[in-house]
């Protein structure tokens, strides 16, 4: 049987930190700028970490 292979789509998306918790990046943040404040637009641009949630999932995406 062949290795599973990691989704293309969350390698993309998702890095490691060095404690093993999952950085993301913010949506809203590639196009229709103009209407948004300048606030709004300097905190999307930080990231973020992937909810507890969501962490099981994306673990399985990135590690399969």
């Amino acid at each position: 049987m062949p290795k599973m292979k990691t989704k293309a789509a969350a390698r993309k998306r998702f890095t490691f930190t060095g404690t093993g918790k999952i950085k993301r990046k913010h949506a809203y943040h590639s196009h229709i700028l103009t209407k948004k404040e300048t606030t709004q637009k300097r905190n999307l641009d930080h990231t973020a970490l992937v909810s507890r949630d969501d962490e099981k999932r994306v673990k399985r995406m990135l590690l399969a």
